[in-house]
């Protein structure tokens, strides 16, 4: 009987561009004005992106467009989102009864906590012009900033798998 190996190697290879955007914007309206500038058609996915933390589930909004003919697929993916814990206070008093709910900000990737948004372009060995993406979406007006993130220094890379 053969033995097969598998090199992990492989699987460990970052095949998509990872754009951060500054706006304050609503995804949907960010989504619209991406739509205007670049040749795709990102549209509200019913799959959003679950992360599971110790205060709670939360969910972050996600685009989707795929490209056919270039093999090329598009996600605009909130990286900020609020999540409403809710704690019963230990002592006994007065006050006892009352539940305090605090708002915590959670965020997709832990690391860029300024950005917003985040368009990953997950690509095949075809060529892609990145530095012509960044000037287009420079031209949105609302947009603040943008800039390609060095996959190699995200920690939380698993988030970004769906």
């Amino acid at each position: 009987m053969a033995i097969h190996k598998l090199d992990l190697g492989e699987f460990d290879e970052i095949d998509y561009d990872l754009i951060a955007i500054h706006t304050s914007l609503e995804s949907y309206r960010l989504a619209y004005f991406i739509n205007q500038k670049l040749p795709i058609n990102l549209s509200k996915s019913k799959n959003e992106i679950e992360i599971s933390l110790k205060e709670g589930d939360t969910y972050f909004s996600r685009f989707y467009f795929y490209n056919e003919e270039k093999s090329i697929s598009w996600n605009l993916i909130q990286n900020k989102n609020e999540i409403n814990v809710g704690s019963k206070p230990d002592q006994h008093d007065l006050f006892s009864n009352t539940m305090t709910e605090v708002n915590t900000n959670v965020y997709l990737l832990p690391d860029f906590k300024k950005v917003d948004y985040f368009l990953k372009v997950e690509k095949s060995e075809e060529a892609f012009d990145i530095l012509k993406i960044l000037q287009l979406l420079n031209t949105i007006d609302t947009i603040s900033a943008v800039y390609e993130v060095d996959t190699s220094k995200i920690k939380s890379k698993n988030n970004l798998i769906f």
